[in-house]
């Protein structure tokens, strides 16, 4: 179990802010269908954003387990890795998770999860981002003020 404080506090799993977001969306489509895609670009759009996105985040759980570390932002985090996707971004598995999120929104055919997308971002962004930065910053010092400084937060 983590002590308190061992953990960066993000506002909720990022996986749930997500089905939130897609839960919101799918009941104002439900009341107000707006749909903007035909049936064979949302098959294309949606499995050409998810699957991709799908993969990534996979590779980058596995680079977790590998480095015994919690994937899960509500647990202490014991190694900082930067290998992998994580050379070129900071938050390949936040990116993976919004990909997937435009995927499905495509894939629906809703252009309400579309107009939910950059609120999404912006949750991700403050909520968890913007709290497991000054976590990681106390947690590994110099190391990660020096990732930060060579990757990106997103891409």
């Amino acid at each position: 179990m983590a002590r308190k404080g061992d953990t960066p506090g993000v506002i909720a799993p990022p996986p749930l802010i997500a089905l939130g977001h897609l839960l919101v969306g799918l009941g104002l489509d439900a009341l107000r269908p707006l749909p903007f895609l035909s049936v064979p670009v949302q098959w294309v759009l949606g499995i050409g954003f998810v699957a991709p996105a799908v993969v990534l985040a996979l590779w980058c759980v596995w680079l977790f387990r590998r480095a015994d570390t919690a994937v899960e932002p509500w647990q202490p985090s014991t190694v900082l890795v930067t290998s992998g996707p994580y050379r070129f971004s900071r938050n390949p598995i936040y990116l993976a998770l919004v990909v997937a999120y435009a995927g499905l929104a495509c894939a629906i055919d809703s252009l309400w999860l579309v107009a939910l997308l950059p609120v999404l971002v912006l949750v991700l962004d403050r909520g968890v981002i913007g709290r497991e930065e000054p976590y990681l910053l106390g947690r590994f010092g110099e190391a990660y003020r020096s990732y930060c400084r060579r990757v990106r937060r997103w891409i």
